[in-house]
């Protein structure tokens, strides 16, 4: 079976201050397959954030190739590359980005207003994924009317407005108790069986880990494959 997103040989290299090459990432391969989740685990400053980034094309790798569904990253100019995020990628980062100014119900919607859906069939699609989410009755909250979990939970319904191929996670429970933790936990694993997405999700959460059907260590900018989260360093 083909992978959804394929990633080989990627490098990412910084420079500091003193012009010195700072090597985040050291040929790093990864490949996800639809319905699959991804737990990368690694230490705080490991390069994990910067390997979504790469995934997700919102940077460029100083070397190395990226495909998702087929389409090679390097062969899209900036615009392609924006319609393929807008299409087929999906994020939710540890703090939720809501638009205070917008209800629940407006900023789920607006992924496809952006994308040029019409009214009625962005708020239908929106109604839709935020009861799939817990949010049927929050809608017309303001984001300061919802608690964290909350808050998260419609984060997340905006990232899945679109129906992506991919979901890209970073450490999206960081900010969130025990209880809505595992109520977001659910969610991705709910997603992954239920619409065949794939989500790599980047994560100090033993628990979530876990529970993802691959586990990867980063440290020294290179990926490792984990046995299980009894065996992360």
């Amino acid at each position: 079976m083909n992978a959804l997103i394929e990633a080989r040989g990627l490098w990412k290299v910084f420079r500091g201050g003193d012009e010195r090459p700072l090597e985040v990432l050291r040929g790093v391969d990864v490949d996800v397959h639809r319905g699959e989740v991804l737990a990368v685990v690694g230490a705080s400053g490991a390069g994990k954030s910067t390997l979504l980034h790469l995934l997700g094309a919102l940077d460029r790798a100083s070397s190395g190739d990226v495909w998702l569904d087929g389409s090679r990253y390097a062969d899209l100019d900036a615009i392609a590359l924006a319609e393929l995020r807008n299409r087929k990628l999906g994020f939710v980062f540890q703090f939720h980005h809501l638009l205070r100014e917008f209800s629940a119900l407006e900023n789920v919607m607006m992924p496809l207003r952006i994308a040029g859906a019409g009214e009625r069939e962005a708020r239908s699609r929106a109604e839709e994924v935020l009861s799939v989410v817990g949010l049927a009755g929050r809608m017309t909250h303001w984001p300061a009317e919802l608690s964290g979990g909350e808050q998260q939970r419609c984060a997340v319904a905006r990232a899945l407005v679109h129906d992506p191929s991919l979901v890209l996670a970073d450490e999206p429970s960081g900010n969130l108790d025990h209880a809505n933790a595992d109520r977001l936990h659910e969610l991705f694993f709910r997603l992954a069986r239920e619409y065949e997405t794939a989500v790599v999700v980047v994560t100090h959460n033993r628990q979530l880990a876990g529970r993802a059907d691959r586990i990867q260590w980063l440290e020294d900018g290179r990926l490792t494959a984990v046995s299980s989260v009894d065996a992360i360093p």
